[in-house]
């Protein structure tokens, strides 16, 4: 097998705890890769401002991959390369959201955009990506610059529905999955982790297989289906499990860490 040069990881239910902190043990974790010649970065559902807390205490040097891997920014968050979801999906998509009573945002590479601040899961974005929304009455403006669109209910079940209805209307327009079981993300057509993935390998001149992938929920994998080792959280589902070549324990129980050491048990073996 192909040792493993760099290790890719997702953020939420992943690298940080349900409460989003980043633990004494992951940091850790991340300093051994780099003490064993492995490179290191992250993607997530998440925009570029909410995942500038990981750069420094990680000492994240690659870029790293937002709106599910279809933005790659520098460490200083700027845009590296950008694609857009396009006026004509996102209006759809809208659309659909609108149908399935949920609510709907609207993230630009540097706005969170929102039309109500009552919604069961405003505070807890605040409070994850940092950042505070922009209040507006119109998403109008806002179509053309979308890199990502996002349903959020409290209802499971129906988010899922909402998610198949999605995925037939949009078709290859745009990518619809859920990246928390309360998210439903829409972005870029023909963009995912996997792309990201792929990306960073040509940056660094290694193979897919030298890449190791970490993950939780169904925009992971993209990226597992690319990577050589592909690492399946605890607390992930047994249909993403199903997809991951190895498994480690959840991600209040330390699972990125262990994932780390997943990776560094491979390489010894090699």
């Amino acid at each position: 097998m192909t040792k493993i040069a760099l290790v890719v990881s997702d953020v939420d239910g992943t690298l940080v705890t349900h409460d989003k902190r980043l633990t004494d043990k992951a940091k850790a974790a991340v300093k051994k890769l780099e003490d064993n010649g492995i490179a290191f970065t992250v993607t997530s559902s998440r925009p570029p401002v909410g995942m500038r807390f990981l750069i420094d205490p990680l000492g994240i040097t690659l870029p790293i991959g937002p709106f599910n891997g279809s933005s790659i920014v520098d460490g200083n968050l700027k845009p590296i390369t950008q694609h857009l979801i396009g006026e004509a999906a996102a209006a759809k998509s809208i659309a659909v959201l609108d149908k399935y009573d949920v609510d709907v945002w609207i993230f630009t590479n540097d706005e969170w955009v929102i039309k109500r601040d009552d919604g069961k899961y405003v505070p807890h974005e605040r409070d994850t990506i940092q950042h505070a929304p922009l209040m507006v009455d119109d998403f109008t403006p806002y179509l053309a610059k979308a890199c990502k669109i996002v349903g959020a209910s409290p209802d499971f079940p129906l988010l899922e529905r909402c998610e198949a209805e999605m995925q037939q209307v949009l078709g290859d327009s745009a990518v619809a999955v859920r990246s928390q079981h309360y998210y439903l993300d829409v972005t870029p057509p023909a963009q995912s982790k996997g792309t990201f993935v792929k990306a960073m390998a040509e940056r660094l001149g290694i193979s897919l297989d030298a890449i190791a992938t970490v993950g939780d929920m169904q925009n992971d994998l993209p990226m597992f289906a690319v990577s050589g080792m592909s690492i399946a959280m605890g607390n992930a589902t047994d249909a993403v499990k199903s997809k991951a070549t190895d498994v480690t324990t959840s991600n209040e129980d330390e699972g990125f860490a262990g994932a780390v050491e997943l990776v560094l048990k491979r390489n010894a073996g090699q």
